[in-house]
This record gives structure tokens, sequence and C-alpha cells, in this order.
């Protein structure tokens, strides 16, 4: 059976909402362990950039009442299903479409005290679209004990067999890898696209675009250091990131090291301990270099010998960025792949369209190998539209 799905994705860079319309099939596959498989064909995807007023809306949620955080979440709802409305009108999709899988847009993330949160009523989506919907898909695994991330590696299990280590380059980077023959682990390992994009905007733009800014500058091994130090590089996993780390502790240490914006004379700017301050471009490199030796760090954790990364996400067109991956990761036997461009940008929102029919299905969407539940789980409110 073929099933028409749309996967929607709205990640932690707040930079737009991905949506794919998808064909998903299990095909039957002869090994020796009996794995099953699925074949996917992208038919159709956009991504469509957040207004102002919604970045506004979306990044200061965690600071509302209750009240008001119950309304944002029926408004986002709406919107959610005013932009599936766009996408089918753009796309000629009209009574094409059997199921949405709504990932929601994360805010509150405390696995620790069993309670996760996603922007994105479900209702409010199958109402405006009149198709039934898959949404609050980490809540399940999350209340059994688990980390509730990453989410894809189900997905990743099914759909992209091919490789043994999976990176997403999206506002936090995570990680899937085969630890053994036989079991997924996965986890969260830094902040990435938040925290670039952040510092660009310090010089008005929206991100760096191919890591310009950061392959003109140099690393500063002081801040390096102080990045590389943090105690969550040091915890085991399952474990994962909520945005705050990123603009709570990471974003504080790289401003306290940095020139003031409009400063005249930087040179004449100095810390307490007579260190220069940094200008932008070397911030940019030094925080570059702290994701590829964290990334390092993580695939180390893969011991099956098998040595294929693909690389996706916002992150993966950061040319610079990568660069600096392969050059830590080719020592250690690791092939970078950067695939084509649908993938790259869209394999969350893919990944969303899978789980959202293995819901619909009564399977498991959740690995406990991952997140550390009590168990394997079925994820995911279903909404009749």
């Amino acid at each position: 059976m073929v099933y028409k799905v749309i996967g929607l994705m709205s990640g932690s860079s707040l930079d737009g909402l991905d949506i794919v319309y998808v064909h998903l099939q299990e095909k039957v596959v002869t090994t020796k362990d009996s794995s099953r498989k699925w074949e996917y064909n992208i038919l159709h995807a956009a991504c469509y950039p957040y207004s102002v007023e919604w970045k506004e809306r979306l990044a200061g949620a965690v600071k509302l009442s209750a009240m008001d955080y119950q309304l944002l979440h029926t408004d986002y709802g709406h919107y959610l299903g005013q932009q599936v409305r766009r996408f089918i009108a753009e796309f000629g999709l009209d009574y094409q479409v059997q199921l949405i899988a709504s990932h929601g847009h994360t805010t509150f993330h405390l696995p620790g005290r069993k309670m996760t949160a996603q922007l994105g009523d479900g209702a409010a989506l199958a109402a405006e679209t009149g198709i039934n919907v898959v949404a609050d898909l980490r809540a399940m695994d999350v209340a059994l004990g688990g980390q509730g991330a990453p989410i894809v590696p189900m997905g990743e299990k099914l759909l992209l067999s091919e490789y043994e280590l999976f990176l997403n380059l999206g506002g936090i980077a995570n990680m899937t890898a085969i630890k053994t023959s036989a079991a997924f682990v996965a986890f969260d390992v830094c902040p990435a696209n938040r925290v670039l994009n952040e510092l660009a905007e310090m010089k008005g733009k929206d991100f760096d675009e191919g890591g310009a800014m950061a392959r003109g500058g140099s690393v500063d091994e002081r801040l390096l250091d102080l990045l590389n130090g943090l105690d969550y590089y040091s915890k085991e996993y399952p474990k994962s990131l909520g945005n705050e780390f990123g603009l709570k502790t990471v974003l504080p240490l790289v401003r306290e090291v940095m020139e003031h914006p409009g400063t005249d004379n930087p040179h004449a700017e100095v810390l307490k301990n007579g260190e220069r301050r940094l200008p932008l471009r070397d911030a940019l490199r030094t925080y570059v270099e702290h994701i590829a030796v964290q990334v390092r760090a993580a695939a180390l954790i893969n011991d099956t010998g098998l040595r294929k990364m693909l690389v996706t996400g916002g992150g993966a067109h950061n040319t610079f960025l990568i660069e600096r991956l392969t050059a830590l990761l080719e020592p250690l036997g690791i092939t970078v792949v950067v695939p084509e461009a649908a993938l790259v940008d869209y394999k969350e929102a893919l990944i969303m369209a899978l789980l959202g029919v293995l819901r619909w299905r009564e399977e498991h969407t959740a690995l406990s190998s991952v997140t550390g539940a009590a168990r394997d789980s079925i994820g995911g409110a279903v909404w009749m539209g």
C-alpha cells in the first residue's frame, strides 16, 4: 500500500516551516535479520519562512502565562493548517493527501521531569484541513522515562539503511549511529545553527552564508576550551538538549569574550585578564570548530567499522562547516556524504511523515535504545479531520 502523506517540521533555528508531500511504501526485504524497510518518494516540498511576528511569538513562547501559551498553541495549530492548505493549493493536491504528520515547534523539553511540549494543536490543524492528523510525537517516550529525542532514528533506520552514521545540523546538531550490528543509539551533540545564526544577526544577517564570515576568522583556543569543557559533553547518552542550552549557556559564553558592536577601536577592547576581545569572524570560526570537535567525539561511538555519515539539515549548506567536519572525520575513516538538496533540507519532515504512518498503523515510532525509555513505544495523538 502507498501512503500519501504530508510531513511538517519546525526546527529550533526558526527559519521556517518545512512541508513535504511524500509517497511511502513498505517493501519486502529478504535478509538474514528480516529487517523492515520503507521506500519514499518526495513529490513536492517547500519551506515557508516565518514572518517577523511569528518568529517573535515562537521565540517568546516560554515566557508566556499558561493561558497565553495555550492560546498560542491553538493559534499555531490553525496557522499550520492554513500553511498546509496553501501548500495543497500551490501543488494541486486536493483530495490526494491521506494523512498529515506534524512535529510542532518545541518549546519546553524537560525529560528529567517527564515533560516535553511542542506548540501546534493537532485538533486545530485537523479542523483547518479536514485531513486526519498525527501530532505530539514525543510525549509517550518522555512519559516512559525517555529523552524524547532525537526523534528521527526510527525513520533513518527504515528509510536510509545504507548509512551507518547520521548527522542532522539543525538548530541543534544530533547524531544517530549503529552502536553494534543490531542496535541504534542517538543523542543531541551540541547547539549548532541556532548559535551560529544568532551570531550572524549581530552583522544584520539571518545566517553566515556558506560559512564565509567564519572562514575569514581564527580559532580562539581559550573560547574553544571553555565551550568543549561544558558539563553536557561529558555526559553519557541517552541525552538531549533544549533550546535554552544554546541561548542561555553557550551564547553568553561567546558574547562575553566578543567585541561590542560598533566599537571604533576593537584592538583597544580587552578582557580582565588582558586578552583582546574577539571580532565576530573569530567567534564564528571558533564555534564552527566547536561543532566539528563535538561531532568527531560523538562519531567515535560507532564501533562496527562501517563509516559513511549522511549529513542533512540547514548546516549542510555551510560549506566551511562541512570542510571542517571532513578534515576531522577523514582521519577516523569516516566519509562525509551530503546528499541531494531535497533530502538535505527536508529529511526531518520526511521522517515525520513516516512516523505519522507508523502511528496510524499502531507500530513503534520510538526506540528505547535511543532515548533510554522503559520500552519502545508508539507515539502520537491522532485527530480525525
